[in-house]
């Protein structure tokens, strides 16, 4: 059995209509990490970066670009967001970042999630970039999806 994309249709790219499905709980996680010096990793425990805090400022760019994926991926459906967080973790090689978002509708938010930690990768990446030039954003992955009916 072949399977097709959804997201096309004779050849051309559209959005796919779910006006017909219900809507449902819907929760993603996403994760990724940013490799780092131990210098740099001391210099953000201690929030001495000269741009600000940056974890804070990351889990706010985070949360604002999953607010955002239908703007910046052009076949994303624009959905309600109930909920969106982004938290890290400190390893000894770097920053484990986790996005956690959901809504209630009629399709997933696993680009909403994706999206949140690849930016507030990137935001620490950014405000890091003076001090660390041996940075690596990797391992960006869904980890979870889920859905529930609603009563």
């Amino acid at each position: 059995m072949k399977k097709t994309l959804s997201h096309v249709k004779e050849g051309q790219a559209h959005m796919v209509d779910v006006s017909a499905k219900n809507d449902t709980l819907r929760k993603a996680r996403a994760e990724g990490f940013i490799a780092l010096q131990k210098n740099t990793l001391e210099l953000i425990k201690g929030d001495t970066i000269k741009k600000g805090p940056v974890l804070t400022t990351a889990s706010l760019a985070g949360i604002q670009a999953a607010k955002q994926c239908s703007q910046l991926i052009p076949l994303c459906h624009n959905i309600p967001l109930t909920g969106v967080d982004v938290i890290f973790e400190y390893t000894a090689k770097g920053i484990q970042a986790v996005s956690e978002v959901t809504c209630i509708g009629p399709t997933g938010v696993e680009m909403e999630a994706l999206t949140a930690v690849g930016v507030a990768l990137l935001t620490v990446y950014d405000m890091c970039k003076a001090v660390d030039n041996t940075m690596v954003i990797s391992d960006i992955r869904l980890v979870e999806k889920t859905k529930e009916k609603r009563d």
